[in-house]
């Protein structure tokens, strides 16, 4: 969940680390820090608890070097702290490594290598390797030789870059469960642990796989495997702008990637809305009309937002294909020894397509013989070079925690998948043209709800200070619920929980008081008269609800409105979650929370 940046070649690698570190900051701030060696020998180190801006204030002006790493930290092990901040180094403090992961049988390895005389500066795991890199590196060894030797002893999940004092024309690398990308420049190289701390300096990159390391030199590289076998890896062109890592004028990437969403929408459906025949073209998921025919169940595993895209794609599925449709968390997934079926498809949802509790149940599917595709917006990533085929989102880089393009575009991506389904099976020609056009409806519809930011700002000023919230939606809306509550406890610290709406009374309706106000999404389709009834339970006892809804309720069932676009009612959910996106957005900024970064979490969820 960390960051990792590396450069080797002819000029200063401290400007390239700090503004990569800038970059990846979204994948863990709780410190930061910067090493480096140049042609005169020895490691010049810095790090700080706190922000990259802060360790930029704590770098001399004279911290210069041609070959350096770099780290951001969302601590794992021990307390954020200058001493457990990365780099970490050796004793004789000739090896510096970085490492995103966890290393799980770091006890015993640090009780072995105490005894043999290594002394511990910090509470990490990380500082393991570097004690144990160092013990290799004995003289006349080669530092990928000490690493590959090192690793060899290492049980848990790293992706690494390791820097030696005495051979600073190299840097080497390795990965096991956590992303290293390779850039190639003009005789220099950059690495990181993701593509958006390279796109200003090169559009070329090499992405390791699981097991694989590389020997980085200013003229190129080597990959290899962990028992010294050459690999041969071909660069890939990153098609992200520069432009995407910038706030590009809004006061945060979450504000900028909430409004980019009808340009993110036409991406996903960008040439594959079939209009001749009523369906979608999806020729990534590799499979023919006599295999999807064969199909009896699908099972969608993603985490936190990802999964509740897959409860949305579950239905749409269902309601479209008539197929079996279920999500379940992907963290959960492979502890019960799941029972995988020939005639199931899998489906493996993550926008970095790194998530490492995805990627483990995509590989225990495929070990036990099942059929996984990938719904991913990273080109290249890990779970979508492991996946049978998959649709790539093409939402663009997604840098604030909070997933917001990305998961509308997933929802998107899931309508086409059950528009395809659906025709293949039983869905007419005419239901197949209505969902087509409700798609190509749908970027300017998302733009008619974008356009009432300010005033729901008003109304998210009004209930930021509640002691909690309330989200309810029945059948088709309790996903939407689920992902609005999952966003406002994220980045405006509000407790909110979500509930079925027709489960109130089971229960949660004990909680509810003037203090603890509902979010009530109010869809005008089959269910509308049942989802009012609820709303005069709620009013009844003095609770307040703002509504979602496609017509505004009577005054005595709601205090507040919001008003959405309608569409058909199988893709109105994509519409009314939009809202609870600017709602929480806005609470988080009247509450003055530090709106792309929230607390405890981390954009890229690469650990167990």
């Amino acid at each position: 969940m960390c960051g990792i940046v590396a450069y080797i070649g002819p000029k200063d690698a401290t400007p390239f680390l700090l503004e990569g570190l800038a970059r990846l900051e979204y994948r863990g701030y709780d410190s930061a820090g910067v090493a480096v060696a140049g042609r005169t020998g020895g490691i010049k180190l810095r790090k700080v608890k706190g922000r990259v801006a802060d360790l930029a204030a704590a770098v001399p002006a004279r911290f210069k070097g041609t070959t350096g790493i770099g780290h951001t930290r969302w601590a794992t092990h021990g307390v954020p702290s200058d001493a457990n901040a990365h780099p970490h180094l050796d004793n004789a403090e000739r090896i510096a490594v970085v490492h995103n992961g966890i290393i799980e049988n770091a006890d015993e390895l640090r009780a072995k290598l105490t005894a043999d005389g290594a002394v511990f500066r910090s509470e990490t795991d990380t500082e393991v390797l570097g004690h144990l890199i160092a013990a290799h590196a004995t003289e006349g060894v080669e530092l990928e030789e000490a690493v590959r030797a090192a690793l060899g002893k290492v049980v848990g999940t790293y992706g690494i870059a390791v820097l030696d004092a005495e051979q600073p024309d190299r840097i080497v690398v390795a990965r096991n469960g956590s992303p290293i990308v390779l850039g190639i420049g003009e005789k220099e190289m950059f690495v990181a642990s993701d593509v958006s701390a390279l796109v200003r300096y090169t559009r070329q990159v090499v992405h390791l796989e699981d097991g694989e390391l590389a020997t980085v030199r200013a003229d190129g590289f080597r990959t290899f495997t962990e028992d010294a076998r050459t690999t041969h890896r071909q660069p890939s062109t990153v098609d992200w702008e520069i432009d995407s890592y910038d706030t590009g004028g809004y006061e945060h990437f979450l504000l900028k990637e909430i409004h980019e969403q009808p340009g993110s929408v036409e991406r996903t459906l960008g040439g594959r809305l079939d209009e001749r025949f009523a369906t979608a073209h999806l020729g990534g998921l590799n499979l023919d009309a006599r295999e999807l025919r064969e199909i009896r169940r699908v099972k969608i595993l993603g985490c936190g937002s990802a999964y509740y895209a897959g409860e949305m794609g579950a239905q749409l599925i269902e309601e479209l294909a008539r197929i079996p449709a279920h999500s379940e968390p992907a963290s959960e997934f492979r502890y019960r020894n799941p029972v995988i079926e020939a005639d199931t498809l899998y489906i493996a949802v993550s926008q970095s397509g790194e998530t490492y509790d995805t990627l483990a149940a995509v590989q225990e599917v495929k070990r036990k013989g099942g059929r996984v595709l990938g719904v991913v917006n990273t080109v290249g990533s890990a779970i979508a070079r492991e996946c049978d085929g998959g649709i790539y989102l093409h939402a663009g880089p997604e840098i604030s925690v909070a997933s917001t393009k990305a998961f509308t575009s997933t929802v998107v991506a899931f309508a086409l998948i059950a528009l395809h389904f659906g025709r293949i099976h039983d869905l007419s020609p005419a239901d197949g043209r209505r969902i087509v056009s409700a798609l190509k409806a749908l970027p300017d519809q998302i733009r008619e709800v974008l356009a009432q930011s300010d005033a729901i700002a008003g109304l998210a000023a009004e209930y930021a200070g509640s002691e909690g919230m309330m989200f309810i939606g029945r059948v088709r809306g309790y996903p939407v619920a689920r992902e609005g509550a999952q966003k406002l406890k994220e980045i405006s610290y509000v407790h909110a929980e979500a509930y079925p709406a027709s489960e109130l009374k089971h229960g949660p309706l004990a909680l509810i008081s003037p203090e603890l106000p509902t979010v009530a999404l109010v869809p005008d389709d089959e269910l509308l008269d049942k989802n009012l009834t609820t709303l005069g339970e709620i009013k009844a006892r003095s609770g307040r609800v703002l509504a979602v809804a496609h017509r505004r309720p009577e005054t005595k069932l709601a205090d507040h409105c919001i008003l959405v676009p309608k569409s058909e009612p199988e893709l109105d959910p994509l519409l009314l979650n939009i809202p609870l996106q600017l709602l929480a957005y806005h609470a988080a900024v009247a509450l003055g929370r530090d709106v792309d970064k929230p607390r405890n979490l981390a954009k890229s969820v690469t650990v167990e």
